[in-house]
């Protein structure tokens, strides 16, 4: 009777912090772990640690703030796609006042907008945006294979020996890199434009894959995420919710249960095609 005592008392109580912090829209799971580490949460008055559980008679601190239970209560779950234009930062605050896509997404009752991924200040098109820290966490770890197209626009004279190797795979300073697909999509002269894919988000990984053959990119924009197609009919600089569809998409995608805000529960997803398949460019290096 004892021990069956011991084990009922050992039974974990609350939440895990990064967790609770994810849910309430603070940030992506990755980066509240980074602010766990960095000292910046205390529990009680005691710094947090990663693993820790808290319960709603806990009391949580940020940078020495109070966060209120309100503060911490999940958010609606909300997400966005947005066309990023060149010359945009993503990044909340930039010392030197350059213009950041968080200045052109819409306000929030509650809670934050959390980038899911990257794309460089020369670099254009699909972002997604989300209120969700976990979902954000599961759409960028690489664990979830999930694929990335590209439209980009290359500078010089592209070989077939090329193309093969771009595929088969290539060293970068970071480690072992490939696209997973090529697909030739037309251009004149020195540039030509291709379609790519890849199963990661690794820092201008497309541009130095390019650069590993003797190529330089002049043009990339983002055009695909998953299941999610960057809509033709939102102009740079512009965003729209998700759809109902897109929104199960993703949901099949991380296996989190998702559920549409009011904003977007009426509207339907155009049907798009994967990639490429009606461009009479097409073709494949795999």
């Amino acid at each position: 009777m004892a021990s069956k005592k011991t084990n009922q008392s050992t039974v974990p109580e609350g939440e895990r912090l990064q967790k609770v912090l994810a849910a309430s829209g603070l940030g992506s799971r990755r980066v509240i772990e980074s602010w766990i580490r960095e000292g910046r949460f205390k529990i009680n008055n005691r710094p947090a640690q990663l693993g820790d559980r808290v319960t709603e008679e806990d009391t949580i601190t940020l940078d020495d703030k109070p966060l209120s239970n309100k503060r911490l209560t999940p958010v609606q779950d909300r997400v966005i796609m947005y066309n990023k234009p060149e010359g945009e930062l993503v990044t909340r605050h930039d010392p030197e006042g350059r213009a950041t896509v968080f200045k052109r997404l819409p306000k929030l009752e509650k809670g934050r907008w959390i980038a899911v991924g990257r794309l460089d200040i020369n670099s254009a098109g699909l972002l997604l945006f989300t209120t969700n820290g976990e979902l954000a966490n599961r759409l960028m770890h690489p664990s979830r294979m999930i694929e990335r197209e590209y439209a980009v626009r290359v500078m010089g004279d592209v070989t077939e020996e090329m193309l093969k190797a771009l595929v088969n795979g290539v060293d970068l300073e970071d480690g072992f890199a490939r696209f997973e697909d090529i697909v030739e999509s037309g251009g004149t002269g020195i540039n030509k434009w291709f379609h790519v894919v890849i199963m990661e988000g690794r820092k201008r990984e497309v541009r130095r894959l390019w650069e590993a053959v003797g190529l330089k990119v002049n043009r990339l924009k983002r055009v695909r995420f998953g299941e999610i197609i960057l809509d033709s009919s939102i102009k740079s600089g512009q965003w729209r919710d998700l759809s109902t569809i897109e929104i199960k998409a993703l949901s099949q995608m991380t296996g989190l249960k998702l559920t549409p805000s009011q904003s977007d529960k009426n509207k339907k997803a155009r049907p798009q095609a994967k990639g490429q398949a009606s461009n009479p460019y097409r073709k494949k290096y795999r």
